[in-house]
């Protein structure tokens, strides 16, 4: 008997505790939204506000209806997609409901990265074509080969990664699987929608289109960095015992490290190299540091997650500078950097620095062989099904609205009313 009420408590506190953290992984919705909408102009805002609910009630549906079933199904390349059924997961002592809550808030971040950088001249109807092919087949199919058990994190003997490299990818929140994800899927739809009306000069220069209120912006990031705390120690996915504790405490730890490595010194750099301590830059390196520190935030020391928010936070300055000047890529919010490179960087740099398996530590190259080719892996699953998709509805329907609906703002012309109501 005292096994069994033991059994009882453990799985009732490591669900509450993953409840818990899904709460505060959807909260993180909002922080999106605001971060988006303030680095966007004030005619765009109903817009953006829209596409970022449309992201979670789609994704919430879909997910359960299909995606569930196709990233933890059975399956080599894809798992059954189980429609509508859950019963095919056995969840380990967590119940299948709450777990599908936890996973689809981590499905509907990976879909709402895209949003600001395809912002302020994307069709409405379009985006939500997206978002039923990231929340049904491009998440998924990535995370089925991940999370969901797939020939990525295989450590059985004889698997392909074990054969490979002898160790498995490992990505313990999400900078590959949700962050890298999106971010690739935005620099791709960035890339094929064109920049904005009046972002490139004739002589080919960017010009900046400033963010119409960077306070919300402020506070969307806050809520970004309080809802991290979930994202990162929640995928612990425990609580009962002092080593889950332990665990947790130190990815809180790594988490918060990370970003403020990353906001310091892109506040530093920033200063630097425009004579000006950026706001919007900050913003963005304590985020480019959040990401960084998703993938390995459990298996690096509190040194080695400065050092990755420290390395995140300044690639993205240079990051942003090179997709918007080089290659003349129109990002509004800086996605594709900070999601994307960002994510997979701190991917790469947990092979360096992970006190059991990385390079630094004396480990050997192995464990760096795996997370290279899993982020690669990952990474071109999504930009080249991103092209795919953006492609094919920009040649049947058109992505993009007209030049007038874009100039006087997309909120009138595709909502019918104003954010501010003016």
């Amino acid at each position: 008997m005292d096994k069994l009420i033991l059994s009882e408590l453990t799985n009732g506190l490591n669900t509450v505790w993953m409840l818990l953290a899904a709460m505060l992984v959807f909260f993180m919705q909002p922080g999106f939204a605001l971060v988006e909408a303030g680095f966007t102009r004030v005619k765009n805002t109903a817009n953006i506000l829209m596409k970022n609910f449309v992201d979670f009630m789609f994704g919430s549906l879909l997910y359960w209806f299909i995606g569930f079933g196709l990233m933890f199904g059975a399956g080599g390349f894809i798992g059954m997609p189980h429609f509508f059924d859950l019963s095919f997961y056995d969840g380990g002592g967590l119940p299948t409901e709450g777990f599908l809550v936890f996973q689809t808030v981590f499905c509907a971040t990976a879909a709402t990265i895209v949003s600001g950088a395809m912002a302020e001249r994307t069709k409405f109807s379009m985006y939500l074509v997206y978002t039923i092919f990231i929340s049904v087949l491009i998440y998924p199919v990535s995370g089925h080969w991940t999370w969901g058990g797939g020939w990525l994190m295989n450590g059985e003997a004889g698997s392909f990664m074990m054969e490979t490299f002898g160790t498995t990818f490992h990505d313990f929140a999400g900078s590959t699987i949700v962050h890298s994800v999106g971010g690739w899927i935005a620099l791709v739809g960035a890339a094929i929608l064109g920049p904005r009306i009046g972002k490139y000069g004739k002589d080919g220069k960017s010009r900046a289109i400033p963010g119409h209120n960077l306070t919300i912006a402020a506070l969307g990031v806050f809520i970004l960095w309080f809802g991290w705390f979930g994202f990162n120690p929640g995928s612990q996915l425990a609580a009962a015992t002092t080593n889950d504790a332990r665990a947790i405490s130190h990815v809180f730890l790594t988490t918060n490290l990370a970003a403020c490595a990353g906001g310091f010194f892109a506040l530093a750099v920033s200063w630097m190299k425009y004579g000006k301590p950026s706001l919007s830059l900050t913003l963005n390196g304590i985020l480019a540091g959040l990401v960084g520190i998703t993938a390995g935030c459990d298996m690096v020391s509190s040194f080695g997650a400065v050092i990755i928010g420290t390395i995140c936070g300044i690639l993205m300055i240079y990051s942003v500078e090179f997709i918007d000047r080089t290659l003349k890529i129109d990002d509004p919010v800086g996605a594709s950097s900070v999601h994307g490179v960002c994510g997979f960087t701190g991917t790469i740099l947990t092979g360096l620095f992970s006190t059991s398996e990385g390079l630094f530590y004396g480990a050997g190259w192995s464990f760096l062989g795996a997370q290279v080719f899993g982020a690669l892996v990952v990474g071109a699953w999504a930009a080249g099904m991103g092209f795919i998709i953006f492609k094919g509805l920009d040649k049947i329907h058109g992505l993009r609205v007209s030049k007038r609906v874009e100039e006087e703002g997309l909120d009138i012309y595709e909502h019918g009313e104003s954010a501010y109501g003016a």
